[in-house]
């Protein structure tokens, strides 16, 4: 690595420091003699950092979210500016990241998805670009994941099968958007940095054009935001009722059937229990 390293910076690190990683790579923050410091992260197998780098290089261009700078990217490394700050959110950070993230969300396209396909959590995650939100979301999220879960033998059939039977009413649950709009794709607490009330970096992306409740939701699914984000975020983009009761779980579908997909059957069972409180 540290060859690697030396040929894509021109010169030997002074010093490396294994990070907290992902699920896809080791993370290290890499400091040279010039005062310089990078994050590297290294693939462990069947690399696919080229896609991640993709990924930020688009949000750098088409947002202004803030994300690490790009400076090398291929499928088994990635090289990135070094962002400092920690993942614990003030009520000054999340009120700063509701602004960031409104402000992301105001982007938007002609097609929901995106021009390229993404990962999630190292998982393929397709983009083709369609028209219906609510079609994108059955299809490319629900079905597709859950169908990998079920390839995988990670998710029961019968659980398959009631997931097929809410696909088949999904608009009952959810609603078209008024356009598609920007997100960053994976919004749990590890992915975002902060430091002094302010929000410096959003890490580890998995981009493309969608309702941006699915954000929102996915945002609540393990705690990373509470009501002083909603608070702000509302007072910019005001949510639509009925989005607490239920848009909310059926949009936690997906990012529990990742779960699912990933690491089995110790996230079946909250996927259970929402398909039983939809009716299903």
């Amino acid at each position: 690595m540290i060859e690697k390293i030396k040929y894509i910076l021109g010169d030997t690190p002074q010093s490396v420091k294994a990070l907290h990683g992902g699920n896809i790579g080791e993370v290290y923050q890499v400091n040279m003699p010039d005062g310089a410091c990078y994050a590297v992260k290294v693939a462990r197998e069947n690399g696919t950092l080229d896609i991640e780098g993709r990924m930020l290089i688009y949000l750098a261009e088409n947002s202004r979210l803030p994300v690490p700078q790009v400076y090398h990217h291929e499928p088994s490394i990635l090289v990135m500016s070094f962002i400092e700050g920690t993942s614990a959110l003030t009520v000054r950070a999340q009120q700063h990241a509701a602004e960031l993230l409104a402000d992301l969300h105001s982007i938007r396209a002609e097609t929901f998805g995106l021009p390229f396909d993404t990962l999630i959590g190292g998982l393929h995650q397709p983009n083709p670009q369609t028209t219906s939100w609510i079609d994108f979301f059955r299809e490319h999220r629900l079905l597709y994941m859950g169908q990998e879960a079920v390839k995988a033998a990670k998710l029961p059939g019968y659980i398959m099968k009631r997931l097929e039977q809410l696909a088949k009413r999904l608009n009952e649950f959810i609603t078209e958007p008024e356009h598609p709009s920007l997100i960053h794709g994976d919004m749990w607490t590890t992915n975002i940095l902060a430091a002094d009330g302010r929000i410096t970096g959003f890490i580890d992306p998995a981009v493309y054009y969608a309702h941006p409740e699915i954000e929102l939701a996915f945002s609540t699914l393990f705690g990373t935001f509470d009501e002083v984000f909603f608070q702000r975020y509302a007072e910019i983009r005001p949510l639509a009722p009925g989005f607490f009761p239920t848009r909310r779980d059926v949009y936690n579908l997906y990012p529990l059937l990742v779960h699912v997909r990933l690491f089995g059957s110790g996230y079946v069972q909250p996927v259970d229990h929402i398909l039983t409180r939809l009716g299903f």
